[in-house]
């Protein structure tokens, strides 16, 4: 199933507004910023290109996932065994053969079964899932690092202006001195797992101490 990448955008242009609605009515009216509307467009293209990535039987096992999700799916498993534990009930009661007499080895087999196909079902689906999960990372962690340098560059104009312009009293400020140094990504993951192997170490040294 293709999304439309836009559609998000003719939802907001196109929402209908009555008077009943005030918020709608005033949301509509107001335009959406173009930086708003270029974020809106660009996350629909990266979802739009995910599910254009995925192949028919990955296509397959997400509406198979989606199904067994349902209350629907477990109604009729449910139905289901209630019928078959009825029919071979009533069958052994009359006297006759039971294709599945109690204890239902051939029910037991079939709920075995079903169940491992819907493990596999999910696995494959959160497998799937995980891909844009990680992309979705990746471009979390890229505009940190990317907005941590602006920011940082913006410090250091910011006192640049301030000890070149007359009008400012100029004074050290080591808080903003170090605010305007960038952080070293290498640097910051070194001291991640700097922190998380002595806190590892105390919580053995804790664990082994009587």
């Amino acid at each position: 199933m293709n999304i439309n990448s836009e559609s998000p955008l003719r939802l907001a242009s196109e929402a209908p507004c009555t008077p009943a609605d005030p918020v709608g009515a005033d949301f509509a009216q107001s335009p959406m910023p173009p930086h708003v509307a270029e974020t809106v467009r660009l996350i629909a293209q990266i979802h739009t290109q995910h599910r254009q990535n995925t192949s028919s039987a990955q296509r397959w096992v997400d509406a198979a996932t989606a199904l067994a999700g349902r209350p629907i799916f477990l109604a009729l498993v449910c139905a289901g065994v209630a019928i078959w534990v009825v029919f071979n009930s009533v069958t052994s009661l009359t006297g006759a053969h039971p294709p599945d007499p109690a204890p239902f080895a051939w029910l037991e087999l079939a709920l075995t079964l079903t169940a491992l196909v819907v493990a596999v079902l999910i696995l494959a689906t959160q497998r799937r899932a995980d891909v844009l999960a990680g992309v979705r990372s990746q471009m979390t962690l890229e505009l940190t690092i990317l907005t941590e340098q602006k920011v940082a560059k913006i410090i250091e104009l910011v006192e640049e202006l301030r000890r070149d312009s007359p009008q400012v009293r100029d004074r050290v400020d080591s808080e903003a001195r170090d605010m305007a140094t960038k952080a070293d990504p290498h640097a910051v993951l070194g001291a991640i797992d700097e922190t998380n192997r002595e806190m590892r170490a105390t919580i053995d040294q804790e664990q082994h101490d009587p």
